[in-house]
């Protein structure tokens, strides 16, 4: 075997002469084909030894804790691939968006990390690293290991689909499921942008107004050139990691497949449009703004994109390390974040001025100004939370409309309605993507004069699932299947070696199958459209599409003369719960339990819509829009 000499400058008190020569094996990633801008994976390991900060000596430097060796992975990392928080000295907008955005959240994510680890275990090996790579295009260029924990991971690994996976690609891939090779360098190695280099050429031109320097020597180094890349303007771009297809030939998300077949792409639409404009979810037209300001300098307006990208996924994690905040990370490591009591109030006035003399905080918190400067930080965490939390309604509102409600009966002999759900998008399929995943659904509860329950669909059990076949209340028979359940999420389906049907949280063919559903299919898929082994049940809305689910109450439940009150809710969230349950084997990282997960998961699903209605038992029969109807505040009887 080849091996490859590294050179490390000033690592820590190995090297007296600071210069540490390595033999290595070359390798290439788990699972993947070689890359020619990898490092190999001993390389990796030893920048991750070196990172892990909380087994490293440290030096006091202006009063406070420096690990060096962390110091020097960190730099030999950024030489190769530059952090965002760098890109943030002349991008602070991007910076600021990107860093709350899906795209950002992407790798940190634990429900990500475990269903990785689960799928990879129920295959015995055979996903590789199909999955991971498309969240830390970094962490596998780097070599890192499918199976480790965030806090270890290198800074920029773990900032997900960071700026250069994007802006550091000099080919257009097409639909590979996120096999990149990202170009290796520091800050002042070009990168590639949509317009080209003519504003970063006015910008060099001008060293007195914009005091910047292209080459190795004290100052604000910038990139040395912007390459023209089209691809970043193309919905093609956004297919090669937004359609995955598995070796079998499953197609496991069609957002790009569900786009390339829409009316939007028909009439010259991209995805950009809708998820990079001013409007999330609308074509709505370009911020004009300047794309960087340096030194305080901006440049020239121009069509500024914004970097949210919000959508149906959101954080469960630690508000400390999520927004990525570089001076939060500057402030304290992820392990330090999670032992700061965020809801008992420290760093506040209230808690400050009360707190026992005798009270014992972590090492790392017992300085009051600490916590003061944490506390400071989450305010701003909390803020950037609550604002992508808006464009992340607006876009799933666009999606979800509710419009007409319509009574079919309403006197002695019953209550009966239907309620119109339809897709305010021509874009793509609502929901879209991991669709199997994706938890759409509608409540309907409704109370007689006196407050009294008498009919509910959608509710939750304890578990926080609805009341469907992979509800574990419903399966054991505590609870039953609920007959009006209207959700459009996608269950998966497996078949059993011997024939006949399953449904599944994940697409593992779990029955006697040897083979798992991982490994590529035997023949050809053209005909049948599928894998032998699974398939998904597209229950998804097409572009402008309505649905009419239709709700009964018996005449038994109808003990007054009303009015009964309708009390809709329409709901949408990232993962069931379900899933939650069959992935936990893995473990969660950051020290979380899977109650903990599931809680936090069912919290943060997104309340579109809250309507209520009133309807007497009188024959009459009335239309009624929804839209026109202001949302109420959820009862008491409501599951939220």
């Amino acid at each position: 075997m080849k091996t490859q000499r590294i050179f490390f400058a000033g690592i820590s008190p190995l090297i007296a002469s600071g210069l540490l020569t390595l033999a290595l094996p070359a390798l290439s990633v788990f699972g993947a084909g070689p890359l020619d801008d990898m490092v190999s994976r001993e390389q990796a390991k030893f920048i991750l030894a070196a990172a892990k900060a909380d087994k490293s000596a440290t030096t006091m430097v202006g009063g406070k804790p420096v690990n060096a060796d962390a110091e020097h992975a960190r730099l030999f990392v950024e030489s190769k691939y530059p952090s965002a928080a760098t890109c943030r000295t002349c991008h602070p907008n991007h910076y600021r968006e990107w860093s709350v955005s899906a795209h950002a959240y992407a790798q940190l994510s634990p429900v990500f990390n475990t269903f990785e680890a689960a799928v990879t275990k129920l295959t015995q090996g055979s996903n590789g690293d199909f999955c991971i790579r498309c969240h830390t295009q970094v962490g596998m260029n780097l070599g890192e290991s499918t199976f480790m924990s965030n806090m270890d991971r290198c800074p920029t690994s773990r900032e997900g689909i960071t700026c250069i996976v994007c802006h550091r690609l000099r080919n257009d891939y097409g639909k590979i499921s996120g096999r990149f090779a990202l170009v290796k360098g520091d800050i002042l190695t070009p990168v590639y942008g949509p317009t080209g280099d003519a504003e970063l050429k006015r910008v060099l031109s001008q060293p007195d107004v914009y005091r910047v320097v292209t080459n190795e020597v004290p100052g604000r180094k910038i990139h040395t050139d912007v390459v023209k890349f089209p691809a970043l303007r193309t919905s093609g771009f956004c297919g090669t990691c937004h359609d995955v297809t598995l070796l079998n030939g499953f197609r496991l998300e069609e957002a790009f497949s569900n786009f390339k077949n829409s009316p939007a792409a028909h009439r010259g639409e991209n995805c950009q449009d809708c998820h990079m404009g001013l409007i999330p979810g609308k074509k709505s037209g370009y911020a004009e703004e300047p794309a960087a300001i340096v030194g305080g300098v901006p440049t020239k307006p121009r069509r500024r994109t914004n970097h949210m990208f919000a959508g149906p996924d959101y954080s469960i994690i630690n508000r400390g390390f999520f927004p990525h905040n570089d001076k939060a990370a500057a402030l304290a490591t992820i392990r330090e974040w999670l032992t700061f009591n965020d809801k008992a109030g420290w760093g506040t006035d209230k808690f400050e001025n009360s707190v026992p003399k005798d009270f014992k905080f972590p090492t790392r918190w017992a300085s009051v100004d600490d916590r003061y400067d944490a506390r400071a930080i989450l305010n701003d965490q909390y803020a950037l939370l609550a604002e992508i939390q808006k464009q992340r309604l607006q876009i799933l509102r666009q999606g979800y409309q509710l419009g007409q409600f319509v009574v079919q009966e309403a006197d002695s002999k019953g209550l009966k309605f239907k309620i119109q759900v339809h897709s305010g998008t021509d874009g793509h399929n609502v929901p879209t993507g991991f669709d199997a995943e994706r938890v759409s659904y509608m409540q309907v509860f409704v109370t007689n004069s006196a407050g009294k329950l008498v009919f509910q669909s959608g509710d939750l059990d304890p578990n926080g699932d609805i009341r469907d076949r992979h509800s574990t209340y419903v399966s054991t028979g505590k609870l039953p299947l609920d007959p009006y359940l209207f959700s459009l999420q996608s269950p998966f389906l497996t078949s059993n070696v011997r024939g006949g049907d399953r449904e599944q949280v994940l697409p593992i063919n779990y029955s006697v199958d040897p083979l798992p559903f991982i490994r590529p299919t035997t023949f050809a898929v053209n005909f049948t459209g599928h894998p032998a082994g699974a398939r998904v049940q597209r229950r998804g809305m097409e572009a402008f599409e309505s649905r009419w689910p239709e709700y009964k109450v018996k005449a038994s439940e109808l003990t007054d003369p009303g009015p009964y009150t309708v009390h809709i809710r329409l709901l949408a969230g990232m993962v069931p719960i379900n899933l939650i349950s069959e992935i936990k084997v893995a473990g969660f990282d950051y020290f979380m339990s899977p109650r903990e997960v599931a809680e936090a998961v069912k919290n943060g699903q997104s309340l579109l819509y809250d309507k209520e209605i009133k309807i007497q038992l009188d024959g009459a029969k009335p239309t009624i829009n929804l839209a026109d109807l202001a949302d109420v505040s959820a009862s008491t009887y409501v599951q939220k």
